[in-house]
């Protein structure tokens, strides 16, 4: 099974739903690499089954956190005074006092609050961003999305301060479709989970098999995938559980899917550089530009980060006294 690059995988030693052979998500994956450490709002987006939950447990894994529970709350099952409670029991106040520890907040299905939860949510998050002891966010927030925000906001249904809030930085889950290179990996995984599971033999796929899997177009992405690895795996009849798929109407092609291929070294590197400076970017908006306090939120020295901005081509950085 093909091997995760960078550090944070390497730190975790792999795991099979993580694959990545695809450009696209080799590139995430750098990015994750990039963030983890930090305590930035982190937004997942994409399609339902695109593993936003698997990869919000990975961040949260390999953060400075990682030792402690992570806190998830369903947001599609919640009302305001739900959601009230929960995040207050997550945020761990004694009596107004204090923090206990830092902690992740999972908000999964954020694009499921009503206004009414969104304004109580809203109304929380400043509390969250006061600081423990030990220097730390109190709650480094962790969002998950299957809707398009920015849509929502100008169609009135999400609040636009709240989306600032939450988007430190955005990370898109590509939908399975667009990385059918990962797929023989996933699958191989899937199969070895749920055989395991079930006390069952590992089905051999043949290759009629493997290019049918790889030629359909998976609507229900990951999810979808390991729901037909479990009827494989249930069956033991690759041909007869493959049937639904067969019967399935021919994928065609979609030019605005068409995946556009780089090198996988250029590809990384600019993805880094976008990840850098959308970090410098949050950094600063969120100090009001104070060029000295975004540096130390960064965890860099002060020249380094004018120097970075003079960079990524930002007006000003110079007339700053070091």
């Amino acid at each position: 099974m093909a091997t995760i690059p960078g550090n944070v995988f390497s730190r975790l030693g792999g795991s099979g739903n993580l694959s990545a052979r695809s450009a696209i998500m080799q590139s995430l994956n750098l990015m994750v690499d990039e963030i983890a450490k930090t305590d930035i709002a982190i937004l997942l987006i994409g399609e339902s089954g695109t593993g936003k939950e698997v990869y919000a447990r990975l961040i949260h894994k390999v953060s400075n956190l990682g030792s402690t529970p992570m806190k998830k709350v369903n947001c599609a099952a919640t009302d305001a005074g739900r959601l009230l409670a929960q995040i207050r029991e997550s945020l761990g106040t004694a009596g107004g006092s204090g923090y206990a520890k830092p902690q992740t907040l999972f908000l999964d299905g954020v694009d499921e609050l009503d206004l009414s939860c969104q304004r109580v949510l809203l109304s929380l998050l400043s509390d969250s961003e006061q600081k423990c002891s030990s220097g730390e966010a109190a709650v480094r927030f962790i969002s998950s999305s299957s809707a398009d925000l920015e849509k929502d906001i100008e169609e009135g249904r999400f609040r636009r301060e709240l989306y600032f809030r939450i988007n430190g930085v955005v990370l898109r889950l590509p939908p399975l479709r667009e990385r059918k290179e990962d797929i023989p990996d996933l699958l191989e995984y899937l199969l070895v989970k749920h055989a395991g599971e079930l006390k069952k033999h590992v089905p051999v796929l043949n290759d009629s098999a493997l290019e049918l899997l790889t030629s359909y177009d998976w609507p229900g992405n990951i999810r979808e995938l390991e729901n037909v690895a479990r009827k494989i795996v249930a069956l033991g009849d690759p041909a007869l559980a493959l049937g639904d798929l067969r019967a399935a109407p021919a994928s065609l092609p979609r030019p605005s899917e068409t995946p556009r291929f780089s090198p996988l070294k250029a590809a990384a590197r600019a993805a880094s550089r976008r990840t850098e400076k959308e970090l410098i970017l949050q950094a600063l908006e969120r100090t009001r530009w104070n060029r000295k306090r975004a540096a130390h939120e960064l965890q860099i020295s002060y020249k380094s980060l004018l120097y970075k901005i003079k960079q990524i081509g930002v007006r000003g950085a110079e007339s700053e006294e070091p």
